[in-house]
Formats: C-alpha cells, structure tokens, sequence
C-alpha cells in the first residue's frame, strides 16, 4: 500500500469516527496523560481490593512495637545452596538511647523473618461478598513484626492503614464529582438555557459561594455535624459539604456552553417539534459537549480529595475509626512525629501521586476534548 494510500485511508477512518473515537485517538497521544492514566486505574484497583492487598487490618495492632520503624526489604535469602529469591526483614531489638533515655528500635541481624505470598491471616470479606483468609504478602510465621512502612503510636502497620485508607480519599472523590456534577448541570444548564431572572439569581448564588473564604467554609459546615454521628453518616455529611461547595465552577462552564448552543439549528428544532425543556438539556445539549463535563469533573477529583484530606487533617473532617489519607496525616502533625517517627509522613506521598496523576489525566482529556487544538 502506498503512503498516499495510506494517508487517504487514515482520513477516511477520521471522517466516519465518532466523538469518542476522536477523543480516544488524541489522548493516547498524550504520553504522560496515558501513563498517569495507568497510575490512576491501579490506585482505584489497590481501594478495591483493600483487604486482600493489605497484609493486616487496619485495626490490628502490636503493643509491644509502638512506633517502630520501617523495616529493610530483602528478596534474596542466603542458604546453603546459594542464593534463592525469598522475601524477608529482619527482627527488631530495643536499645536505650543514652543522651534522651527513650526506647529506640535497631535491626535484629540475629532474627530473620521470612514474608510470604499469598498467606494465611485474619478472615476478610473481599468485594464484600466474598470470605477468605488469604492476604497477598504477610510474615509466614503470624507472631512475627512486619512494618515496611512502620508503625504508628498503637503498633498499627501503616501500609496496611495506608492501603484502606486508599479506599475512602479516593472513593469521596468520586462521590463528591458525581453530586456536583447533578447540581452542576442542573442549575449552569438551567441558568444559560433559560437566561433573565432564573440566571441572574442563580449566577449570585454561585458569587455568593465563591467569595466566601474556601478553608473558614469548610470548617464551619464541617464544624456543623454533630460529633455523635457514626462514621458513615459523617463520611456522608463531608461528601455533601464538598459537592455543595464544588459544583459552582462546572455550573458557570455548562451556562457558558448552553448560552452558545441554544440559538444552534437543532436546539431550535426541538423546541418547534414541542421537546420539553429538560429533554431538550439533558438529551440534546448536554450529550454535546459530554466530553467537556468529563474533562472537567476529572480536573474536579483532585479538588475533592484535596479537600476531605485537609478537612481531616484540621479534625474537622473524617474521625476515627475511619482510616483515610486525612485521618492518618491528623496523627502525624505533633512534634514527636516529626522528630521520633518521621514514617508517619508516607501518607503525604501517596496523596501527592495520587492527586498529580488526576490533574495529569485531566489535562490530557481538556486537550483531546478540545475540538479547535491541533
């Protein structure tokens, strides 16, 4: 096949695609964008697959080993037959430090613990139907410490609160998009497709949200939830606190779209044939410019997290027994952590990939949803 060929097939292929075949063939071009794309899809996989990924549950403590620090992974154990692949740590010792006279944990070269794949702990229920007792890594023998992350003040393991912690910050997030997206294209659509007094006092509105001071709104709308509620009412009421604060600014994109789109030839169409008002928004102009929405509710995420995360951190978000990234950078923020248990901070990192990966997705579907790029 010749090139000329070639190039007048490809442009054949570009005229019949759909929206979302355009869409998909501009961002995969996007090398960052795809790669923070498969950083992403793991993550959600790790918060989906909590209990079986973590080698522990997150409440399961050991006394004895109150602030211990990560210990150093090894894959090769030395044997008699040389060297095979085996994971292990070693064992931790307990030593005075003589100028502070505090207990500091050292490496046990003396105690080799072995990890294994695939071991027997505490029954979990995977995907919440499923029973089993099975982890993907843990110690082979049950009694032995294993903290690659270390510990926190009630001998916790950190990876394992680390990984269900995944599970709330990025599912919050999700939650958060998916009621600002309702009010945002309910109201912005209703504001641009209707216009006069119906947009003037929705426009105020969203001002009046705006210019109220993000942190100090947070906090007393946080503040406002009663101390005594369950943890899944609390984790309820936050979701609702950061929808209402954040469907302001995809409302004023959707007003911005509507008032372009409704004097086109098929909006008016519709309105000649007697099309409802809210099928006219929700079937002919909201699909669209859907490509738009979803570039920026992916930009909206991160927003989302950001904001349970330090809602949590101020002890005005998620508490206790839930296990967040929030909730875990609430313990870490004395001066004791600073100085004795630095690990505590690991928790910062994952949300900084995290949040990084979604802007980096989200930049890349802007741009392939931008119909005038090149």
């Amino acid at each position: 096949m010749t090139a000329r060929a070639m190039v007048s097939d490809r442009q054949e292929a570009i005229n019949v695609a759909t929206q979302w075949q355009l869409m998909w063939w501009r961002f995969r071009k996007h090398r960052l964008a795809m790669t923070s794309l498969v950083i992403v899809i793991l993550i959600y996989l790790v918060a989906l697959l909590a209990e079986f990924l973590a080698p522990f549950t997150p409440d399961e403590f050991q006394a004895d080993y109150t602030y211990a620090p990560p210990q150093r992974l090894h894959l090769f154990l030395e044997t008699e037959n040389g060297l095979r692949f085996q994971p292990w740590v070693y064992g931790y010792k307990v030593e005075i430090e003589e100028e502070a006279l505090r207990r500091v944990f050292v490496p046990d070269e003396e105690t080799i613990h072995e990890i294994g794949f695939f071991v027997s702990g505490v029954p979990v229920t995977l995907l919440g139907f499923l029973e089993t007792d099975r982890h993907l890594v843990g110690p082979k023998d049950p009694e032995a410490p294993m903290f690659l992350f270390g510990a926190d003040k009630l001998g916790r393991d950190m990876l394992t609160r680390m990984i269900y912690g995944t599970r709330i910050s990025m599912s919050i997030g999700l939650v958060g998009v998916a009621l600002s997206l309702i009010l945002g294209i309910l109201l912005g659509g209703l504001s641009g497709f209707l216009g006069g007094q119906v947009d003037n006092i929705i426009q105020r509105v969203i001002e009046f949200i705006r210019s109220v001071p993000t942190i100090p709104l947070w906090m007393g709308l946080a503040a406002a939830l009663p101390t005594d509620w369950p943890p899944l009412r609390i984790y309820f009421g936050i979701t609702v606190i950061l929808s209402f604060i954040g469907w302001t600014e995809l409302a004023r994109v959707v007003r911005g779209r509507f008032l372009a789109l409704r004097t086109e030839d098929f909006v008016i169409a519709a309105h000649l044939d007697g099309v409802g008002q809210m099928r006219i928004i929700l079937h002919h102009m909201v699909p669209s410019f859907l490509s738009h929405i979803i570039a920026a509710l992916t930009l909206a995420i991160p927003n989302m997290i950001l904001a349970e995360t330090s809602l949590s951190f101020l002890g005005l978000g998620l508490r206790p027994p839930i296990v967040s990234w929030g909730v875990l950078l609430q313990e870490a923020q004395n001066i004791r952590t600073v100085a004795t248990a630095p690990w505590l901070f690991a928790t910062g990192g994952a949300v900084f990939i995290a949040i990084l990966a979604l802007n980096f997705v989200g930049d890349g579907l802007r741009d392939a949803a931008d119909p005038y790029a090149r």
